[in-house]
């Protein structure tokens, strides 16, 4: 069945606008704010509901670093469906801790993102027709 290359510009669009956001957000993080930076954001409010500093940190690197580096994957088009999952995970972890945190936080960065994750999730991966991934069933087939 011949697939029009309209599927292939959607799942590439989406994938590359994706990991855009997440990899720069993870740029930041990492590079700008730096982790202690982003540890020391949010310390107070953790202190304050008894959250153990450990879980702060791990929370720190684990989301700062699958963003960089699950958004720079996406762009590549490299272990999407690992990169998609780990990013769902990063979004569900943010998802608590802002609720328990902030009970009435505001979802308009974190609902985009999700739905984002969710529709590539979804597609069908013979749509990602523009992507390492792709190009390494085509050498490990021959």
């Amino acid at each position: 069945m011949e697939i029009s290359i309209k599927y292939y510009a959607v799942e590439l669009i989406l994938r590359v606008f994706c990991g855009v956001i997440f990899m720069f957000q993870g740029y930041d993080k990492v590079f700008n704010v730096k982790l202690q930076g982003v540890i020391e954001t949010f310390r107070y409010e953790a202190q304050q509901k008894k959250i153990p500093s450990f879980l702060l940190t791990f929370s720190a690197y684990y989301t700062s670093y699958v963003e960089f580096f699950g958004g720079l994957l996406l762009i590549l088009g490299l272990f999407k469906n690992y990169a998609l999952s780990l990013l769902g995970l990063d979004l569900i972890m943010v998802a608590i801790a802002f609720s328990y945190l902030k009970p009435m936080w505001d979802m308009r960065f974190v609902f985009p993102r999700i739905i984002l994750v969710s529709i590539l999730l979804i597609l069908p991966t013979r749509w990602a027709y523009f992507s390492l991934d792709h190009l390494l069933r085509i050498l490990l087939a021959k």
